[in-house]
């Protein structure tokens, strides 16, 4: 019983230990924290979308500004779409780990289902995006749409290569 004993508060002390390195936050908390980084970053980048279409449609109305804005809004949302796949990529990154310590006797959630959903919101959100781009071409100009359309095609591959 004294082993069993000495065996508890070392483990609890352990466990004590891991709660304080991570923030006094348990493992759920900083999952959630995390969807909801993405749920945040998917919104915001399909919300660019909506203002990219609702500028190019309102273009055509004869509204000021609109040629000086549209490249940089699309340039925006090209940056939040690459922020949003990090955060995809990490947390493949994550779900590998995972896998490897589940052979040493770790719990591991096998279900691929929200991170295969994460993929493909994203993928969506990249080829609304893609279309918004090739239709602004004009605005784009010669030397900007090929740079732009390739920066998208090397996003999309790599997170399709992870």
């Amino acid at each position: 019983l004294r082993l069993v004993a000495v065996l508890r508060a070392v483990l609890e002390g352990e466990k004590a230990a891991v709660l304080k390195r991570d923030h006094h936050l348990p493992l759920s908390f900083h999952r959630r924290q995390e969807e909801l980084k993405f749920s945040v970053g998917l919104q915001r980048l399909q919300h660019r979308v909506r203002e990219i279409q609702a500028l190019r449609d309102n273009e055509g109305t004869g509204r000021d500004g609109a040629p000086q804005e549209l490249p940089t809004l699309i340039l925006e949302a090209v940056k939040e779409l690459e922020a949003v796949k990090q955060q995809v990529l990490k947390r493949i990154q994550i779900w590998k780990r995972q896998q490897q310590l589940a052979g040493n006797g770790a719990i591991f959630e096998e279900n691929l289902a929200p991170l295969q959903k994460r993929c493909e919101d994203l993928v969506e959100v990249y080829f609304q995006l893609q279309q918004q781009a090739m239709a602004a071409s004009a605005e784009l100009g010669p030397e900007l749409l090929p740079r732009l359309l390739e920066r998208l095609s090397e996003l999309l591959s790599s997170l399709v290569k992870r």
